[in-house]
């Protein structure tokens, strides 16, 4: 068997024992099986890494069976073993075993412990389906599969209402643009008579309707990955516990639509117009939720709204055409993202629950390992050199101006609401004095080691990632271009600035880096210098603390009329149309029953009378047909 087919296998099988047989197993065997099942998969991910760089870097197909036959088109479960896939494959595996590992610790007291561990599993087997099918047909499996399991692992639990809605938005808002992506491969089929990737992204020359393909795709992408108009279920997703957060709406699941779009890239090349709304819904998105970030007091939103938004500043990138440089990014922000997040699990496991930064401070002393590995984060986020943040940030930067100034103005000063932000929260949490209750400091304690360990590794990976990508000057050779090469058509790292490109490539790093700076300062000043604790926000900042009220215009513009039309329908339609038409046809069948039934009635002689009248009639009809 090539190992390659156990990488799926491995999380569906840690799913069935611990969904099927975790209540009678230990939390510890729960535990030990979830983890263990992720981390047998990244082994055997790294084995094929190895392979496919050994075998010269072909792309090789593997099959595990025949799926269908429509006609003379056949659909394998079969997987796609190329650059793309790895790095996506790598990056589910590794961080979701760390992210298995932390949840040993913190969800350890959880009565339903054995079906938080099955729901991780089944995720990350229909993670790895999205990123490792070699057709459209298993992606989307794995998409809906995904989705499925955010909608489960958001409303975990479930006892709780307000949990149980932020689930049902993100499964609806998430069918919207899963309509658009299946409308997308519909049309795709009837251009390119197939959703093989070989077949649909080999030739696409000549073909129509190319653009419209990758519109509906990227609005599937757009309810995955969080974008306007469809981003505002991410931040009530936060309902989940704080590991889901980290791993399905921080490190992957949201970058589903970016990995699309990566692997669909042949066909957005040929549509300029796509690749010119991508860039500004991107760039929208990413300044929406930037703003919205910086007046946020729930250490979670804080975060989720961060996610939105450099989620928004990778799709400009991808707009230009940098796919490489995006993806770098994705990476880096998985590392620094995912930190971030167990991190901030971390203080509300210390803080006994409590999510508002206003009630926390001071907690640097009592949660060392904490404060340090989320201290390294926050730099790597904002993009402080020499952290990861900086390089692939700096990459995506240089593309974004090279081909449009006024689209790097708007992602330049994105970056520099991040800094600030991220270190409004980090100096609200963990400097000054403690602002909670006397039982909350009474047992503010470290975190275990099984939820330390994972910060630790996670930090690591936040402070050297950027090591993958060296800046152009340096003469390194770029880690990423070892995989997307020219022959590629992915390589996007082929930095063209008019005139010393070196000289402006220097110009943009000491922007960036100013800027990032600057904005730590400017929240120095106010948050720990002056100690200024948020209250009611007033202008500007109450816009941005109503989040612009996108979910009240959603409420009124479309909850408010489908809720009336399905009222009037209810009310009118149903009852006073429907209602009537089924009574009637039921009160007939009962009328008409009642008098047929009447001839049923137990005496013989009268049965023998009509079997005879019977014969009779028919030897009379029978007579008038031959004589006719």
């Amino acid at each position: 068997m090539n190992v390659a087919l156990l990488i799926p296998v491995l999380p569906l099988i840690g799913f069935l024992i611990n969904g099927l047989f975790g209540k009678k197993l230990s939390k510890s065997l729960v535990g030990l099986i979830g983890s263990a099942s992720i981390l047998a998969a990244f082994v055997c991910v790294l084995i094929t890494f190895a392979n496919f760089i050994s075998g010269g870097m072909e792309v090789q197909y593997v099959t595990a069976f025949e799926w269908f036959n429509i006609g003379d088109t056949t659909l394998a479960m079969s997987f796609q073993i190329d650059q793309l896939s790895l790095i996506m494959m790598t990056l589910v595996t590794g961080v979701g075993f760390l992210i298995h590992l932390y949840s040993i610790g913190y969800m350890h007291d959880d009565e339903n412990y054995n079906r938080f561990f099955a729901y991780l599993n089944l995720f990350v087997f229909f993670m790895l389906l999205l990123v490792m099918g070699d057709n459209y047909v298993v992606m989307f499996t794995g998409w809906e599969g995904v989705g499925f399991c955010s909608y489960l692992l958001i409303g975990f639990w479930y006892k709780t209402p307000e949990y149980n809605n932020a689930a049902k938005k993100a499964f609806v808002m998430n069918r919207i643009g899963d309509l658009g992506f299946i409308l997308g491969l519909f049309l795709m089929f009837q251009e390119f008579g197939s959703l093989n990737f070989v077949d649909v992204l080999s030739s696409p020359g000549g073909h129509h309707n190319i653009e419209i393909i990758t519109l509906l795709l990227f609005i599937g992408a757009m309810g995955k990955s969080a974008q306007l108009p469809l981003f505002t279920w991410l931040p009530d997703a936060m309902a989940g516990p704080t590991p889901v957060s980290a791993l399905i709406h921080a490190a992957t699941m949201v970058t589903a639509g970016i990995y699309l779009i990566v692997r669909s890239h042949v066909l957005y090349d040929m549509s300029p117009d796509t690749m010119m709304f991508i860039s500004i819904v991107g760039a929208a998105t990413a300044l929406l939720a930037a703003t919205i970030a910086m007046v946020q007091n729930d250490i979670k939103k804080v975060l989720a709204y961060s996610t939105v938004s450099q989620l928004g500043l990778i799709f400009v990138a991808l707009g230009v055409g940098a796919y490489t440089s995006g993806m770098f990014h994705l990476l880096t922000h998985a590392f620094f993202k995912a930190l971030l997040f167990l991190g901030a699990g971390s203080v509300i496991h210390a803080m006994s629950g409590e999510q508002d930064i206003r009630n926390m401070g001071g907690l640097k002393k009592a949660l060392p390992i904490t404060h340090l590995t989320f201290l390294l984060g926050c730099l790597a986020i904002s993009g402080i050199p020499p952290f990861s943040g900086f390089f692939s940030k700096d990459e995506m930067l240089a593309h974004i101006y090279n081909v449009n100034p006024a689209l790097w103005a708007v992602a330049s000063l994105t970056s520099a609401l991040t800094a600030f932000y991220m270190f409004r929260m980090y100096f609200l949490t963990f400097s000054s004095d403690f602002r909670g209750t006397h039982d909350q400091k009474h047992h503010l304690h470290e975190s275990p080691s099984t939820m330390t360990i994972p910060l630790i590794v996670l930090a690591i990976l936040a402070v050297f990632g950027g090591l993958l990508g060296l800046p152009e000057f340096t003469g390194i050779h770029h880690g990423l271009s070892y995989f997307f090469d020219k022959s590629s058509d992915l390589n996007g790292l082929n930095r063209v600035f008019e005139g010393d490109f070196h000289t402006t490539e220097y110009i943009l790093m000491a922007v960036a880096t100013g800027l990032a700076i600057a904005s730590i300062l400017y929240a120095k000043k106010i948050y720990f210098d002056q100690k200024t604790i948020p209250g009611e926000e007033k202008g500007i900042k109450k816009l941005f603390a109503g989040k612009y009220y996108l979910d009240e215009i959603y409420n009124k513009i479309i909850i408010k009329p489908g809720l009336l039309k399905g009222t009037v329908l209810q009310n009118f339609v149903e009852e006073k149309v429907i209602d009537p038409a089924v009574n009637l046809f039921a009160s007939a069948s009962l009328k008409a029953s009642a008098n047929i039934k009447k001839i049923q009635t137990g005496n013989t002689g009268f049965y023998i009378f009509g079997i005879v009248t019977g014969v009779v009639l028919i030897l009379f009809a029978n007579y008038l047909i031959w004589f006719r």
